[in-house]
């Protein structure tokens, strides 16, 4: 009888100054202090590397063709009906000054849609999420939602969709059985890579944490993500993992650094 051949995986695609996606990472785990019911697991190699946002000054985008895009060609999808409530009340307040596409965002057709799959997220329009402008616009390029925030002097993760906010941290939540028939709930924060993306990861043109153009920044990540951090986290539990990154920063010979760093 004829064995039956397993499919092979899809083969990673990725431009040519990003790593690998499978490397050593130093990972942490620790109670959260402010709830003795979960547990926080860390990647300490991506939250203590030299990652940062190069929108608009290296970024080449996800879509081929498409740079000054950035994440933003596929628009954001809201992470439940409270999201989107919350992104409503901020869409509210922008302007034309602002929003370059603040007449077809307020028109009958609105600033949302539902996707292939029925789920909602902000409209694309002319090839990307409605509220990026585009470069050249008076108010400025990028998302018109941060600018908004920036203008009223406020946290960005205040008035973005969650997904915008987060990446390119990622959280994820997992139930853990443990010997003695008691469960805990592990809370994962580690980085958003390409197989973030499920599938449609292997289709983007470019993804920046794995990208060494992309890293190279004054500040680890765990300083420049603060705010977002903090969020995810709680403020003790933030706390606390600035603590351990600050010992593995402090060490002489960290185990684990990200390939895409520069060489020290």
């Amino acid at each position: 009888m004829a064995k039956t051949k397993k499919a092979k995986p899809a083969k990673q695609q990725s431009a040519p100054d990003e790593v690998g996606l499978d490397f050593a990472r130093a990972w942490v785990e620790f109670p959260d202090p402010a709830d003795d019911e979960q547990v926080f697991r860390c990647d300490l190699t991506w939250l203590t590397s030299r990652w940062t946002c190069v929108f608009g000054s290296g970024c080449q985008g996800i879509k081929a063709g498409r740079a000054d895009d950035g994440c933003c060609t596929l628009g954001a999808h809201f992470s439940d009906e409270d999201d989107e409530r919350r992104v409503a009340g901020h869409v509210a307040r922008l302007t034309p000054d602002m929003w370059q596409f603040h007449g077809e965002g307020t028109s009958a057709d609105g600033w949302t849609q539902l996707d292939e799959d029925g789920e909602r997220q902000t409209r694309r329009w002319n090839g990307s999420c409605i509220f990026q402008n585009r470069p050249g616009f008076a108010g400025g390029a990028g998302c018109a939602l941060h600018i908004l925030a920036l203008k009223e002097g406020r946290e960005p993760l205040e008035t973005k969709p969650d997904v915008c906010w987060q990446l390119p941290v990622r959280r994820t939540y997992d139930w853990i059985d443990r010997p003695d028939d008691t469960q805990i709930l592990q809370v994962t924060i580690g980085e958003y890579d390409r197989r973030g993306w499920g599938p449609g990861g292997h289709d983007l043109h470019w993804w920046c944490t794995s990208a060494r153009s992309a890293h190279g920044a004054g500040e680890p990540v765990y300083v420049s993500y603060r705010a977002e951090l903090m969020e995810l986290m709680g403020k003790k539990g933030y706390a606390r993992l600035v603590e351990l990154c600050e010992e593995r920063m402090a060490s002489l010979l960290p185990m684990a650094p990200h390939p895409a760093d520069p060489v020290a």
